[in-house]
């Protein structure tokens, strides 16, 4: 990650209308804005991981090779297969679709490879969240929160057995992290004043969004402006 990068993504106007007039507040605002997206993908990465490590360990549970598949496992004379999803609010309407057909495809293949269990059923497995157990229009379990924990884990407890840990392994990494993000808030917060500050020391805003969005072109289109 570089300034230029990190000015490039973020929407100048929303930082603009919280009347921010120092380059470190900025500055401090851009990385955090940047962080928490980042931080929410990875750490739904890192659920979905140690939910495969979960079942392999307590129901000799595995990861799939099969597209859209992240884990399969065999209990109560079933063979489940599931994708792993960090929380409810994932993906968009045709990503919906791929995955109901990658389950629908993941079912029929193992029918036809006669796996040992008695049946098959696809699951959509959800981290957290309280929503219910339904079966979905496309024939797939949708399992969240509490009830896919115990699924792949064969633990009703295991959902809050899990969170000690992760506070463990998150102070570890605490200081870390804070000393890291202090020596890049101060190398770009001296880069931004270079660039992109007025000789007293005040933001040039105008400067920041023609480097953010200046771009016209409609007049190769033979619209004119």
């Amino acid at each position: 990650m570089n300034l230029r990068d990190l000015l490039r993504r973020k929407n100048p106007y929303l930082f603009r209308a919280k009347n921010i007039v120092t380059a470190n507040e900025l500055i401090e605002g851009l990385l955090d804005a940047s962080l928490s997206s980042s931080e929410e993908e990875m750490f739904g990465q890192f659920l979905e991981d140690l939910a495969i490590f979960v079942a392999e360990t307590t129901c000799d549970g595995r990861k799939s090779a099969a597209p859209g598949v992240d884990l399969e496992l065999i209990r109560d004379n079933t063979h489940f297969v599931i994708s792993i999803k960090s929380g409810t609010s994932w993906g968009n309407s045709s990503q919906h679709k791929r995955l109901a057909q990658d389950l629908q495809d993941a079912v029929i293949r193992l029918k036809q490879s006669r796996t040992k269990a008695r049946s098959v059923q696809s699951v959509l497995g959800i981290c957290y969240g309280r929503t219910k157990t339904v079966y979905a229009s496309q024939g797939y379990l949708k399992v969240v929160g509490q009830n896919f924990w115990s699924l792949i884990g064969g633990n009703k407890e295991l959902y809050v057995e899990i969170i000690e840990p992760l506070g463990y392994r998150a102070k570890e990494h605490n200081e870390v992290f804070l000393s890291g993000r202090s020596e890049i808030v101060n190398k770009f917060t001296g880069e931004f004043i270079q660039s992109f500050c007025e000789r007293p020391g005040a933001i040039d805003w105008r400067r920041v969004v023609e480097f953010n969005s200046k771009n016209f072109d409609l007049d190769e289109f033979g619209i004119t402006a």
